[in-house]
């Protein structure tokens, strides 16, 4: 199960926005009776030197010092909110874990996903309040597969209605064959695989095919209304929904659009040659 970082990061900013409210609407005020109560007693606190100064700021250092969980809070809501609505409602980073999106996506790459290009979700809840705009065929997505809470990444294949096809390695969309055009075939002199463009529709994408093994091939499926039906990239190499079904609109994370890194290990240096957009 991976981390839930968006619960995390709005638990850390409810509590820190707790705090502070706490302190502005009771322990500010509070303190800032002391400090009346202070000067009262010591009439001449401004006069530097003076004996009244000397006992004001030996009471007042106690007497009115913000305690720490204040401090911490104040500092740290401002960078928690922000990070909160950058990572809920616009941008958030993701690492690619698994080399089902290969050669589109390499395990160790870094991208960026639009959290907003589909509609406004909720944080944690994940529920959409606000529509923007529908993925398109051809689209890579992160989402949450059916019952699992881990983040996927695959491409939208299949909208609500398509009838989806796969034959002999082969993708029909609604009857119709998705074009594949040989771009290279690795090793060269006793290829085992093969990397081909295909058309989704008009977008363009690069894909791997086996030549010595399969996927999970020859099936026929409509799609559900309020579903999509994804498959990676790396063909037969996916645990896609070919395998665990189509995925739920609810389950829509965000559009995965650009890769800003790539970094194989900890012992390893940052690679940015790889930068640019996912397509």
């Amino acid at each position: 199960m991976d981390i839930n970082y968006p619960l995390i990061l709005v638990v850390l900013t409810a509590v820190a926005f707790a705090i502070w409210l706490l302190d502005r609407l009771a322990l500010a005020p509070r303190r800032a009776r002391r400090g009346a109560g202070l000067r009262q007693r010591f009439p001449g606190w401004e006069q530097q030197g003076s004996a009244d100064a000397l006992g004001y700021a030996a009471e007042a250092s106690r007497a009115l010092r913000e305690p720490l969980a204040v401090e911490y809070a104040r500092s740290f809501l401002p960078v928690l909110a922000a990070v909160l609505v950058l990572r809920s409602f616009l941008f958030e980073p993701f690492q690619i874990p698994s080399s089902s999106m290969v050669p589109t996506l390499l395990v160790g790459d870094y991208i960026l996903v639009n959290k907003f290009t589909w509609g406004i979700r909720l944080p944690v809840l994940n529920t959409k309040v606000i529509e923007l705009g529908q993925p398109r065929r051809g689209d890579v997505m992160v989402f949450f597969p059916p019952n699992r809470p881990e983040y996927f990444i695959k491409r939208v294949i299949g909208l609500p209605g398509d009838r989806i096809a796969y034959r002999g390695k082969v993708l029909y969309v609604n009857g119709e064959e998705a074009p594949q055009e040989l771009m290279m075939q690795m090793p060269p002199a006793a290829p085992t695989y093969q990397i081909l463009e295909e058309n989704l529709d008009g977008a363009h994408h690069v894909m791997r095919k086996e030549l010595l093994r399969s996927g999970p091939d020859n099936f026929e499926i409509t799609v559900e209304p309020g579903h999509y039906f994804m498959m990676g990239d790396n063909r037969d190499n996916s645990s896609d929904s070919r395998v665990w079904g189509q995925v739920p609109e609810a389950n829509v994370v965000g559009k995965a659009f650009a890769i800003w890194m790539h970094w194989d290990s900890f012992f390893s240096l940052p690679d940015f040659s790889r930068a640019g957009m996912i397509r």
